[in-house]
């Protein structure tokens, strides 16, 4: 636990006796009911235990040993640091007659490092420099975050003169504890900008920051901003309100979307009448996340519905709340019953697996309008574009050997692997992302900012047009079946049409020597049939599901499809292109079923892939069909595959690589 924790515990996490007689702070900190932490340091929702505050100053206090040791800080200097952070976090604990009472006194108990001084003083009759190191703890971080104006730290220029401290010295450590019990990491990149701030404080500079240099550390996901969102923030919000827990909410929101937020926060402080100096997005950070797969994730549920909201505030199913209470007003959504019992619905369905609950959510939130476009995965689109990076892994390696010119286009990046491996591969070309999708599109920026790539995203379709320019090679990995699936064309979708239109444009994007690079899945030549032993019900269940729900493969008549299905056996029989389409949806479970079962992954054979492009006037450089060892791999544990005397088969080929160039 650490030695502090050892000083105060007994070997069975009791306090020793009298221990709570002699520091007050530490009974505040044990004896309570109230459980506050910052979700954006939480790994999963679940992991709450109630004593985080407690242990966060225990691991301040060990740290503060470790620094002191490290560079010499006399005993006076460390005595003061130590008292500073017992006492900052007391706000944070005390049982309901206490809080209530610090309430009744107008103490802002979110507003922890002020509520803490003003406890701290009650306690101790002391309203000199612990009082101020107390009451200002955490600003340093926070003006770095761009959170707070650099003024806050105004009442610490009382002490820079006092020749008993090196305040300098003092408040580098005092900010090293705090930041560092929260992560090495956040402390070991930003302890040269907490120097240079401290080294302000210290000469009594109080240089604010500029509103754009905020704004960019407030939303490290946006890549740049408009003048008029500076202006915003420049007049609106940082000269007005200090923000609290601002990234920890917001972080997932783009800016179109934070301002509305913040316009119609304003709104409702203005009706109020109150005065108001913090702006505290807590209870909304609190409310946004819940656990999935163990991990803490933002519940989409809730944000795709907050987000129709954003887009037309008439819209009756959610509204923005915020409560005032001493100068702070507390931001949050509510959402009405309905909404409620939708969202309850949806992740209860999430959690169980079941197909049917499964599409039952696409549908639900289509008929609300809540989903983004027909590309929106809702809560598994984090996972869903995580996996496309690890199945495709070997052969998307093996496709960047292709490349050829000085751009490279991407389309349909996914998670963006093929864009970091094209950017190591070829730091010197220029390399394009493309995606029709808004939560990839989102996510890519996201991405690029948060790892500092060097590759660039748009929106485009080749469905729609060419790139508008000339580039060296385009890569359609795993993309064009997805074209094939969803487009929209005169039959309506699974039309090779659609396919076709997006190759010709690419092609007349191409430089002479251009190339199109395609990795995708394969159709089988022929019309074998192939069986199906289940090793349990359950993918039988599945395959009956498929059968149901597949619209695909329109050049196979239904009654070849499927021949048989016995339930006794586990056993089904059917054309091979069928039994293949089914496999390779089979293998991303339940959990993507709604979405994979819409997606037909063969649509060219590689005779029908040489002959488009001959026929188009292009050199086939490379043709060949291969089958992703991962698939049997995965699909063993589940089902055998047999031929047409019952024996054990081959997978038929699951996927391809065509790379085509462009001669004149």
């Amino acid at each position: 636990m650490g030695k502090n924790f050892d000083r105060y515990f007994d070997g069975e996490g009791n306090i020793k006796e009298g221990v709570l007689d002699e520091n007050r702070w530490l009974k505040f900190l044990t004896e309570t009911d109230n459980v506050y932490v910052n979700a954006e340091r939480l790994e999963s929702m679940g992991s709450l235990s109630g004593k985080e505050t407690l242990m966060y100053v225990m691991k301040t206090l060990d740290i503060l040993d470790e620094i002191a040791e490290r560079d010499g800080i006399p005993s006076k200097e460390k005595e003061l640091i130590s008292t500073t952070l017992k006492w900052s976090e007391v706000a944070k604990g005390g049982i309901s007659k206490e809080r209530s009472a610090w309430r009744q006194k107008g103490y802002p108990l979110d507003i922890h490092n002020i509520a803490s001084a003003y406890i701290y003083r009650d306690e101790t009759g002391d309203d000199g420099f612990i009082y101020t190191l107390i009451k200002t703890h955490g600003v340093v971080g926070q003006c770095i975050r761009g959170e707070i104006s650099v003024s806050g730290n105004k009442e610490l220029l009382a002490y820079r003169d006092d020749k008993e401290h090196d305040l300098q010295r003092l408040l580098f450590a005092l900010n090293e504890c705090i930041i560092r019990a929260v992560s090495d990491k956040i402390w070991e990149d930003i302890k040269v900008s907490v120097k240079s701030l401290i080294s302000d404080i210290a000469s009594g500079e109080l240089k604010e920051f500029s509103p754009q240099y905020r704004l960019q550390k407030l939303c490290p996901g946006e890549l740049e901003f408009f003048e008029s969102d500076v202006d915003f923030f420049a007049k609106e919000i940082f000269p007005k309100y200090d923000l609290w827990y601002f990234e920890a909410a917001l972080s997932s929101f783009d800016m179109g979307q934070i301002k509305t937020v913040l316009v119609n926060t304003l709104k409702e402080i203005a009706k109020s009448g109150e005065e108001v100096e913090h702006l505290n997005f807590k209870p909304l950070s609190d409310n946004l996340y819940y656990d999935y797969e163990g991990k803490k994730h933002v519940n989409v549920y809730k944000k795709r519905i907050i987000e129709k909201y954003l887009l037309d505030a008439s819209v009756q199913n959610v509204d923005i709340s915020v409560k005032i209470e001493n100068k702070s007003a507390f931001v949050d959504f509510k959402f009405s019953k309905v909404c409620e019992k939708l969202i309850e619905f949806c992740v209860e369905a999430e959690r169980s697996g079941l197909l049917t609950f499964e599409k039952s959510i696409i549908v639900l939130y289509d008929m609300f309008g809540f989903r983004r476009d027909a590309f929106d995965r809702l809560n598994n689109e984090d996972k869903y574009l995580s996996t496309m990076n690890n199945v495709a892994t070997s052969t998307k390696d093996s496709v960047v050997d292709y490349v050829k010119g000085n751009s490279v286009v991407d389309v349909g990046s996914g998670g963006g692997i093929l864009l970091d491996k094209l950017e190591s591969r070829f730091p010197d070309k220029e390399i394009i992302g493309t995606d029709i999708s808004t939560n990839v599109i989102e996510t890519l920026n996201q991405k690029k900012h948060r790892e500092g790539h060097g590759w660039n995203v748009l929106v485009h379709n080749f469905v729609d047009g060419t790139m508008g320019r000339e580039v060296g090679s385009i890569i359609f990995s795993s993309i064009l079946h997805e074209i094939y699936s969803y487009t929209e064309g005169e039959n309506g979708r699974f039309d090779i049409a659609s396919v076709k239109k997006a190759l010709r444009n690419a092609y007349d994007s191409l430089g002479k020597g251009g190339r199109i690079i395609i990795r995708d899945g394969i159709k089988t030549e022929g019309n074998a049939v192939r069986k199906i032993r289940f090793k349990t019900a359950a993918g039988l269940d599945f395959f009956k599901n498929y059968v149901k729900d597949f619209k695909g493969l329109k050049d196979i008549p239904e009654e070849k499809k499927v021949l048989f299905t016995d339930d006794k056996s586990l056993t089904v029989s059917g054309d091979i292109n069928f039994i293949r389409e089914f496999l390779y949806t089979y293998t991303w479970g339940n959990e993507s079923y709604a979405h994979e079962v819409q997606e037909q992954f063969g649509y060219f054979t590689l005779r029908e892939y040489r002959e488009f492009f001959e026929e188009m006037g292009a050199s086939i450089i490379v043709a060949k069909e291969f089958l992703e060892p991962g698939y049997p791999d995965n699909l063993g544990k589940y089902l055998d595959l047999l031929d047409e005397k019952d024996e054990e088969t081959e997978y038929p080929a699951s996927n391809c690589i065509i790379v085509v160039e462009k001669s004149k």
